[in-house]
């Protein structure tokens, strides 16, 4: 069945939002600095705590996700109060720097949780169910890359297929046991997944709160920047969810791959 031309526009939009330029080429849109140098130069054991911190982040944001979220009600992540709390742990960060990272990133990375469950309902998705929540956790596996990544790993589908097998499981202990000690190692392992593609724009966006006289004004709007970037990813994500559910993954993907290459070649 071709898609009617509504969802065509919707796909296309799709690709544009999950192929666009990744989040440090849009922080140094915003600061004026170029932060690739800076995250190669960060210490080993600077990338080893924000590594940590990056799967311990996920963690909680699930655990508090999967405790709070109510179907009766929604959750409007352009509120106030979500812009508010924003500004406040990005301020946070580029002030304090490392030292406040496991503090800020739990609850940044928990609002922008919360927000993906609500860009979910809204493409028609169950957000009570595990299969939804771990696809809002799927999200901070994309749009970003691993140095150990090649050409057949990197993009969208890659990305989801790489992970399908720990999704798979980690759903089925959380349908049957919930976030439960007994079902925490399949979670552990597809968060152990998520965390290694997360924590690349995780020390990009730490490494531009780094560069001094950033300080908390300037980590407030690359926090902004961070949050907006993930949005889209689930904005993208979703849409792409719902279109399969409609046309079938095999046809999705195949356009997808076709207007992704028409996208290339426009630039």
């Amino acid at each position: 069945m071709p898609l009617s031309t509504k969802d065509q526009n919707a796909l296309q939009h799709a690709v544009h939002l999950l192929e666009n330029p990744g989040l440090a080429v849009q922080i140094t849109n915003v600061i004026g600095k170029p932060i690739e140098y800076g995250v190669s130069m960060l210490p080993e054991d600077v990338s080893r705590r924000i590594g940590e911190a990056t799967s311990s982040a996920l963690l909680t944001s699930l655990r508090i996700a999967v405790s709070t979220l109510n179907p009766a009600s929604r959750f409007k992540p352009a509120n106030r109060m979500h812009k508010v709390l924003t500004t406040l742990s990005g301020a946070v960060g580029g002030a304090f720097g490392l030292p406040a990272l496991a503090i800020e990133l739990p609850v940044s990375t928990t609002i922008m949780l919360r927000s993906m469950a609500d860009i979910a309902r809204g493409e028609g998705e169950n957000i009570h169910t595990a299969e939804t929540q771990l696809a809002c956790l799927e999200v901070f596996a994309l749009g970003s890359r691993r140095e150990t990544d090649d050409g057949a790993e990197t993009g969208y589908f890659a990305t989801r297929a790489a992970l399908a097998r720990a999704i798979s499981e980690a759903a089925k202990f959380m349908a049957e046991r919930g976030l439960s000690k007994k079902g925490a190692p399949a979670v552990v392992r597809l968060i152990t997944k998520i965390a290694a593609r997360f924590s690349v724009p995780v020390s990009e966006k730490f490494a531009a709160q780094s560069i001094p006289a950033i300080g908390a004004a300037g980590g407030a709007a690359i926090n902004l920047v961070f949050i907006h970037h993930f949005q889209d990813m689930a904005r993208g994500h979703f849409t792409i969810r719902r279109l399969e559910r409609q046309y079938g993954s095999t046809v999705i993907r195949n356009e997808y791959e076709r207007l992704s290459v028409l996208q290339r070649l426009s630039r």
